[in-house]
């Protein structure tokens, strides 16, 4: 018996998938269930309910898998704790984000990361916010990088900066002559919205409520630049973090306009899995987003 397949068994435990297992340790499907046969025939016991539709481990697989966490755990701190006294910061980093910090926070700091440390891969998945917080607890990710991280007993959360919010709108719009805003301004203005599920949209959503102000919404959108690219064409106005639309605003396809009432900020953070052992690299990695 190997470590390998303890910590196959355990991947495929957290995400109930043997796809997703497959992807997380690099090899087939097939290899996965190879591994688990091979696993209950050195225990002589069946792991897995194979007679049901929903994934479910039997009761020796329950066991099996507690012991294989305890056991994955220990061997994460000995190859970490390795590295550290070699002093060596290589390996691969596993992050999923959200696209706003992926395509407009998280690449200088990279370029930074990978300058000093250019042994370590980097490997970065875009994902909704929901996706995220399902791939960093079913170890698909080592990482996941949010904004207005959800407080889970299950995962840790490291903050890394505040995002101010701005209104945006086209150039030519009757609100873009001044350079600040008063929210009540906004109280029946055509709204481009990003979708009800996300963060950034329940947050704003609380700000309108909160001051009894009323838009109206007429686009809703999964992402950031889709957002933007609709008040280019002034389908209407939307409030989005200030860092990611530098480039619209210095290429005057749009007009930024702060707020008058008080600063509203979007808190980013990194979260990763309960008791995850981190790699050097992975230290070293959160260390660089956590610079202001």
């Amino acid at each position: 018996m190997q470590v390998q397949s303890l910590k196959v068994f355990c991947d495929l435990a957290e995400t109930e998938s043997f796809t997703k297992a497959a992807q997380i340790n690099g090899v087939t499907q097939s290899a996965v269930s190879q591994q688990i046969s091979s696993l209950e025939k050195q225990f002589s016991s069946i792991l897995i309910e194979r007679s049901k539709k929903k994934f479910r481990l039997t009761r020796e697989g329950d066991v099996l898998y507690e012991y294989s966490k305890q056991i994955m755990q220990s061997y994460d701190s000995l190859l970490s704790r390795l590295q550290e006294i070699k002093d060596i910061i290589s390996g691969t980093i596993r992050v999923a984000t959200i696209y706003s910090i992926g395509l407009h926070d998280l690449p200088p700091y990279m370029k930074k990361f990978l300058k000093t440390y250019p042994t370590v891969k980097v490997h970065v998945e875009y994902r909704r916010a929901n996706q995220v917080y399902e791939d960093v607890l079913g170890n698909v990710v080592d990482i996941g990088l949010v904004a207005y991280p959800n407080k889970d007993l299950r995962l840790d959360i490291t903050p890394l900066r505040r995002d101010q919010l701005v209104l945006i709108c086209h150039p030519d719009h009757i609100l873009a002559k001044s350079e600040k805003i008063h929210l009540k301004q906004l109280a029946g203005q055509k709204f481009i919205s990003f979708e009800p599920d996300i963060p950034t949209r329940k947050a704003i959503d609380k700000i309108f409520k909160d001051r009894e102000i009323s838009v109206k919404t007429v686009m809703e959108f999964d992402n950031i630049e889709t957002v933007k690219r609709a008040v280019e064409i002034d389908a209407g106005v939307a409030i989005v973090p200030r860092g990611t639309v530098s480039q619209e605003v210095n290429k005057s396809t749009l007009s930024q306009l702060l707020f008058e009432d008080e600063d509203f900020y979007r808190p980013l953070a990194a979260v990763y899995k309960k008791n995850k052992v981190l790699s050097p690299a992975i230290k070293q990695f959160i260390s660089i987003l956590k610079e202001a």
